[in-house]
């Protein structure tokens, strides 16, 4: 059991987030918490530098809004919104947090994998912590 899970949650895939959310809260000890994390793939500076300080925002804000929706307004999961590289954010975050568990949802590898890595491949090799991968 664990006392601080963390879940990893991507809103442009078509991933289970409630087997993901399941599987965390049967791992989760008594007293523990879960938390859900979306990464936002940071902008590229030449598009970035066109945007205001405004729009970056309502971005950040409508992904939250977004996490919370695909949460389906449960008030034991705490919701959480960063930019960054996907794969790196997360092994940071968790480290940052001291997260003692990760349950990331994966796709069947493929091809394109061996050469650029999943997110979820990713995190396995580089988590500080246990990791449960769901496929």
């Amino acid at each position: 059991m664990y006392k601080n899970i963390l879940v990893p949650i991507a809103l442009d895939d078509e991933r289970d987030t409630a087997s993901a959310m399941d599987i965390a809260r049967i791992l989760k000890s008594e007293g523990g918490t879960i938390t859900a994390l979306h990464v936002i793939e940071a902008l590229p500076s030449y598009v970035a530098q066109y945007l205001s300080a405004e729009q970056l925002n309502n971005r950040q804000g409508e992904t939250e809004t977004l996490l919370k929706s695909e949460l389906g307004g449960v008030t034991d999961i705490k919701p959480v919104v960063i930019t960054g590289h996907s794969g790196n954010s997360i092994v940071d975050y968790a480290t940052d947090h001291d997260f003692d568990c990760i349950v990331v949802a994966s796709h069947r590898p493929g091809l394109q994998d061996y050469f650029l890595g999943s997110t979820a491949a990713r995190v396995v090799r580089h988590a500080p912590c246990a990791v449960h991968v769901l496929r």
